[in-house]
């Protein structure tokens, strides 16, 4: 846009300028550098302990069932769980176009410290109305708002070399999603310290991890101007699509990592071995992220979701057929793979249609307040499913359909934006 035409419409109405899938020439990128090398492990230290923990759900699903909350249902628990994952993403609404116009630094440093706080006033909780408020709400509405200022500012840093970036960093969940689980299992059923000092140990890790974080995220890309939103983004058919396919992939994507050590349980399998089920799934899906980031450039970064989508959906449906404790394990070290590629490759996809870098905070946050919709309603449902049902088949059913839905959703995104021709895209 030649700077003519930017002074007659001013700031505001450039900002809301139809997005177009090219960067503009004049932006460059280091491709890496200290700096840009010093952000990635930041986001990997906030990803560490904001999806890594969500990921460890699970375990206090089982725990809560069998002592403070035995009286509630699955479906009544699952809400905890997925209240945090409505928060961790909805609160990108907000923190996103904030990046975007002043800043990661201030909402780190304050939210990473309320998140904190969270933790420790979980590990006081006994009534299910607490377990909400503090872990559900207070921890996911921190975790949210911390998570998506570290993954936009990678776009400051990375372009050609985005993709594997930020699988580099997305990893930390997956670290994340091993340690927490096999932490709190270990503490909670093999130590006397309770549940309390459990959950304050957890915090204590999370302190080291959200200073790194905000010591090492620092912005390179002038802040834009205009408005907090940019709705016309949505005229984009591309951004369009892929929030409509990621919103249904989120529906049932999260369902084996609440479920899966119940599931275990009642197939026969120990306490301790259903619980390290959730550490094999995301031991795995730190192999799907790399391995995601590193043939993005060269099969797409859109061909790999479509593709990590679909087969999560088959991989939920072929759950159906499974019961034993070693076909068990193998689907969790399956599941892995799609999985992690679909949490590295989602914030790469929405940045590759943002038309400029210090846009790049508001498309994602904006993207995740959809899917905040979906992490909320989505496991309740499947729990209300197992409720109603008193088995699992008809919720796996449900998970499998609204995946493979989001993958043709996800493929309508691609073709919209590939240029005539284009095949990695």
């Amino acid at each position: 846009m030649s700077a003519e035409l930017k002074e007659k419409l001013g700031d505001d109405e450039v900002q809301e300028q139809p997005s177009t899938p090219t960067l503009a020439p004049e932006h460059t990128f280091p491709e890496g550098g200290t700096r840009g090398w010093l952000v990635v492990l930041g986001c990997f230290c906030v990803m560490f302990f904001t999806f890594g923990y969500v990921n460890a759900f699970g375990v206090y699903e089982e725990y809560y069932a069998e002592t403070f909350l035995s009286n509630e249902s699955a479906s009544n628990i699952a809400w905890i769980g997925s209240i945090q994952s409505f928060f961790q993403f909805s609160a990108g609404t907000i923190s996103g176009p904030i990046t975007d116009r002043y800043g990661p630094r201030i909402i780190i440093w304050t939210c990473s410290t309320i998140y904190v706080v969270s933790l420790m006033l979980t590990s006081l909780c006994r009534e299910y109305y607490q377990f909400m408020l503090c872990q559900g709400v207070l921890g996911g509405l921190m975790n949210g708002l911390v998570y998506t200022p570290a993954v936009s500012i990678i776009g400051h840093y990375f372009h050609r070399r985005r993709a594997i970036a930020m699988a580099i960093a997305s990893s930390g969940s997956s670290l994340g999603g091993v340690i927490f689980p096999i932490m709190l299992t270990r503490m909670l059923y093999h130590t006397s310290i309770g549940f309390g000092w459990s959950v304050r140990v957890v915090g204590f890790m999370v302190i080291g991890l959200a200073l790194t974080a905000s010591l090492t995220i620092a912005p390179r890309i002038a802040p834009r101007h205009g408005t907090l939103l940019l709705p016309r983004a949505f005229k984009n058919p591309s951004y369009s699509f892929q929030v409509a396919g990621m919103f249904f992939v989120f529906l049932g994507f999260m369902t084996p990592m609440f479920y899966l050590p119940t599931y275990s349980r009642q197939h026969g399998m120990g306490r301790d071995i259903s619980f390290y089920t959730l550490a094999i799934l995301n031991g795995t899906s730190l192999f799907g992220r790399l391995l995601s980031g590193h043939f993005a450039p060269f099969l797409g970064r859109f061909n790999l979701l479509i593709f990590s989508s679909a087969v999560a959906s088959i991989l939920v449906f072929s759950w159906i057929r499974i019961k034993s404790s070693a076909a068990i394990i193998v689907f969790a070290a399956l599941y892995g793979f799609p999985s992690g590629a679909i949490v590295a490759l989602m914030p790469t996809a929405l940045a590759l249609v943002a038309p400029e870098p210090n846009q790049i905070g508001t498309y994602i946050g904006m993207a995740l307040g959809f899917y905040s919709i979906a992490s909320l309603v989505g496991t309740p449902i499947t729990g209300a499913l197992i409720s109603h049902y008193g088995g699992y088949d008809q919720a796996f059913i449900f998970s499998g359909v609204v995946l493979i839905f989001g993958a043709f959703l996800l493929t309508c995104a691609r073709f919209c934006f590939a240029k005539k021709g284009e095949i990695a895209v």
